[in-house]
């Protein structure tokens, strides 16, 4: 029952936080000059999670180690850039592009999902920052098993979200961000070998 209550008002609260979102924004990094509908990179992550039914909602944590949050998506606060790199697998050469990131990774294992979202400054090559995410994600060492499948969102212009993990899981997160973001497409989808 308790759990039952907590999807309620979680289902509210993201009710209410797309409802005020609505002509909010930041700047387009492309240099469009095209208005975001996020607030900011933990809104982008809040939308997609969001979307997930209680039987396909995985037991996560979100954002950095001194401010983790359960079973939400959290901020990750990007002056943390070892961090960045160990926890979410962002590229160190990448980190200095970044002027905003929120997280989730999966409780149990984070091979089976570990995905963000980041806000580029301006002026930031998206596909660049792309093709870095996945040359890194596919030179890395795994331990504990390795992710089956990596993926990079771009949303709506400002927002880039990177995540790998296994096959099923990282299709439902695609699937689910597609629908639930404004402009989203996928910019890189590949196997990790």
């Amino acid at each position: 029952m308790k759990k039952i209550v907590s999807y309620i008002i979680l289902t509210m609260l993201l009710m209410t936080i797309g409802m005020t979102m609505t002509g909010c924004g930041g700047s387009d990094t492309s240099g469009g000059g095209k208005e975001s509908a996020y607030t900011d990179a933990l809104a982008v992550l809040t939308t997609v999670v969001g979307t997930y039914t209680g039987d396909d909602l995985f037991a996560m944590y979100g954002g950095d180690q001194a401010n983790a949050v359960m079973d939400a998506p959290g901020k990750f606060d990007i002056s943390k850039t070892e961090e960045l790199e160990l926890t979410l697998g962002l590229p160190p050469e990448q980190a200095e592009r970044v002027d905003d990131a929120a997280s989730i990774v999966h409780l149990m294992n984070a091979n089976t999902f570990t995905g963000a979202a980041y806000h580029l400054k301006d002026g930031t090559d998206k596909e660049d920052f792309a093709q870095s995410f996945k040359t890194y994600t596919l030179g890395r060492q795994w331990i504990c098993g390795q992710p089956d499948t990596l993926l990079v969102l771009d949303v709506d212009g400002s927002y880039v979200i990177t995540a790998y993990g296994e096959a099923a899981t990282i299709e439902l997160f695609k699937n689910n961000a597609l629908s639930a973001l404004a402009g989203a497409q996928v910019m890189v989808e590949s196997p990790v070998m």
